[in-house]
């Protein structure tokens, strides 16, 4: 798996939430986001979107867990949309895992970063979320990232 360590910066986001179990569901908020995303002209060759997980499936209930997909934003908006809301991630140290942007390469990854992690001696920061980083740049060459938190 391609690696790397990154510094990543704390964002402003307008993001939606899903609470349920992790899986293909999330795909249909990703949807709602870039639909209000393109209505406003915000989409374009530099935006970022993130998908976040919030809650570790192993501790929480899968009818429990929570998904924010959010796009990294300059400015906040006038909340014109019940659906979406606005915040901030954390920042600090990523290790971050560059694959192939399918659902196959996805869920592999998911599978295997934890031990890839404990291989190279990262120790997880589990005061931070794991993001999935779909960087427009990326997309368009087939490939996203996933950012696991480390001390």
């Amino acid at each position: 798996m391609n690696t790397n360590i990154e510094m990543i910066p704390s964002y402003k986001v307008a993001y939606i939430r899903r609470t349920g179990p992790y899986g293909s569901e999330n795909v249909q908020i990703m949807e709602q986001l870039k639909n209000w995303a393109r209505e406003k002209n915000l989409l374009n060759e530099s935006s970022i979107i993130l998908g976040i997980t919030q809650d570790n499936p192993q501790f929480t209930e899968p009818k429990d867990c929570r998904y924010d997909v959010c796009l990294v934003i300059l400015d906040e908006f006038k909340n014109d949309n019940k659906y979406i809301n606005f915040g901030e991630t954390i920042g600090g140290k990523y290790c971050v895992f560059k694959i192939s942007h399918t659902a196959a390469a996805v869920q592999k990854a998911w599978k295997e970063i934890f031990a890839e992690l404990s291989k190279r001696n990262y120790e997880i920061d589990d005061r931070r979320s794991i993001v999935e980083r779909y960087a427009m740049r990326m997309i368009d060459k087939h490939y996203c990232e996933i950012c696991v938190p480390i001390l």
